[in-house]
């Protein structure tokens, strides 16, 4: 039952989407089986996280072979996640795909697995435009089914605590909060606290998290500074695994887990339309060995990748070639098509900048029209310089802050120059603007057809501190909350550049369509059909 989407070479059409997904199908009377629980909170900043990371720990050390999810658009939250299980970690969000796609890319890996663990994304409640149901944690665990266990940061409350957890389990129509964690609470008043909640409530209380004022994990204004760039990450995370494990009952967690509904077996769902995608045959190239390459930036500076992005390319006959635009000097041997993913480029201009043999490498490349897609902080890259100063003279003030804090981190990526030379295939520059520039889900819709069927859509999501000189107006962005629209992207024959990230899944015709083009690429660089 793999989403597994075909290479095509033929020509679009209309309704190509229903041909390349084989429209929904039935599925058999199978049970899809899987322990589960979900991590939220009533707000950001609960301790989620961390929590979640130290629960996959506690459930790895105990031999369980675990999944791990993350709800909503996020990139870091997966990598602290894959810090701790060595493997990488999904995101699930029910604005990027419908319902019944959401179910199948959670079972896509089930096989992988006999334990899975969601972190939800900002308050339980919070989806689309911070008031509606879609894109929420809640959402995700009513689609999938998936008991919740509600980590509330108690710090500076007493019996309140109460009336706060009572509104939530009010507002879970659907039952699925199932325990209670409460984070920042001493044991003392702890001991008091959870037979109270426990006997007016009706819920369980699963333990709790003393205040750690020793470990944790730091912010920039872009979110969590990542994994890697913190020298002792591992070692919290053990150390907090081993603390919470004696503050919890690990075995009511499993035994949550465990009661957990099998999937389109409840009686909320609908047992006359359980479908799922059907497994399309790839179309096979005439030459299994000429596979078409993708060159994938991945390090320090460019890391901001979805799972089922790679995962779909993989799917449409792409073979992925990692490479660093940092460290490497040269593009990896017979790439058909780049793909520079977004990150923080902006820390590392500087040595990026000093990176010329790379930096000719991809201008030269790109300008031979090799397929490109550039997100975000590959789309900055591409630019001919970036300006690290901001730009907002009422903004510098905080910009120098978090300049600041991020050094403290980072010691390499302090600007010692406002202005970094880049690749130069786009004219212009990007400029710090030390604010949200645009955010928020969207919808893009291509003016001209190119990497989409005409009239379709693939959804998005933006959040970025810079803005380039020319962010383009070959697509139309829709903020699905507002209808506000917006001109962006910089997309023509063989490139899609643009502050968007993209999540392929939403309309696989996009990665279909870049391996194509890899395809062509290729085809026309041998001079030869494969």
């Amino acid at each position: 039952m793999n989403f597994n989407l075909g290479f095509y070479a033929s020509t679009r059409n209309k309704s190509s989407k229903a041909n390349i997904l084989k429209v929904y199908d039935e599925i058999k009377d199978e049970h899809m089986k899987i322990n589960r629980f979900m991590i939220a909170a009533p707000k950001s900043g609960s301790g989620k996280t961390m929590i979640t990371c130290a629960l996959l720990q506690l459930l790895k050390d105990s031999g369980k072979n675990v999944l791990s999810y993350k709800c909503g658009p996020d990139y870091i939250d997966p990598m602290f996640h894959k810090k701790v299980l060595g493997v990488p970690s999904k995101n699930l969000d029910t604005f990027f795909t419908d319902e019944k796609t959401t179910v199948q890319l959670f079972l896509d890996e089930r096989a992988d697995g006999d334990f899975a663990v969601l972190e939800g994304v900002m308050g339980l409640y919070d989806g689309l435009g911070g008031i509606y149901e879609q894109g929420s944690s809640y959402h995700l665990a009513k689609v999938t089914q998936t008991p919740i266990i509600l980590v509330v940061d108690a710090k500076g409350m007493g019996k309140s605590v109460l009336a706060l957890i009572a509104g939530f389990l009010q507002y879970d129509t659907h039952h699925l909060i199932k325990g209670v964690l409460l984070n920042r609470m001493s044991k003392g008043y702890y001991d008091i606290i959870k037979p109270l909640i426990e006997k007016e409530l009706s819920v369980k209380v699963v333990g709790y998290f003393p205040e750690q004022k020793d470990i944790g994990l730091s912010s920039r204004h872009l979110g969590l500074v990542m994994p890697d760039e913190l020298s002792d990450i591992k070692k919290q995370l053990n150390e907090t695994a081993d603390r919470l494990k004696k503050t919890i009952d690990m075995d009511l967690f499993i035994d949550i887990a465990e009661a957990a509904d099998e999937i389109g077996d409840s009686e909320n769902a609908d047992k006359d339309k359980r479908q799922t995608l059907k497994n399309a045959e790839p179309m096979r190239l005439q030459d299994q060995n000429n596979t078409v390459n993708i060159a994938v930036a991945m390090d320090e500076a460019f890391c901001f990748y979805y799972e089922d992005n790679l995962k779909l390319l993989e799917k449409c006959g792409a073979k992925l070639q990692y490479f660093s635009p940092l460290h490497d000097t040269k593009l990896p041997k017979d790439c058909d098509a780049l793909l520079l993913g977004g990150g923080y480029p902006e820390l590392y201009a500087k040595e990026l900048s000093e990176n010329i043999s790379m930096l000719n490498a991809i201008k030269k490349a790109f300008r031979a029209g090799m397929p490109t897609v550039a997100e975000c902080g590959g789309f900055m890259y591409l630019h001919t310089y970036i300006h690290n100063i901001c730009d907002d003279t009422d903004e510098q003030n905080k910009a120098d802050e978090q300049n600041k804090a991020d050094t403290q981190y980072n010691t390499d990526i302090q600007n010692d120059v406002s202005v970094s030379q880049l690749v130069g295939a786009l004219d212009g520059g990007c400029h710090f603007k030390g604010k949200l520039v645009r955010f928020g889900y969207i919808e893009l819709a291509e003016k001209h057809s190119n990497f989409l069927p005409p009239n379709e859509k693939i959804k998005a999501h933006e959040f970025h501190y810079y803005d380039s000189t020319d962010n383009g107006a070959d697509c139309i962005a829709t903020k699905p909350a507002t209808g506000r629209s917006y001109d962006c992207v910089i997309s023509h024959d063989n490139y899609w550049l643009g502050f968007p990230h993209l999540y392929y899944p939403s309309n696989p015709h996009f990665a279909e369509s870049l391996v194509r083009k890899a395809y062509e690429y290729r085809r026309n660089k041998n001079g030869k059909l494969l």
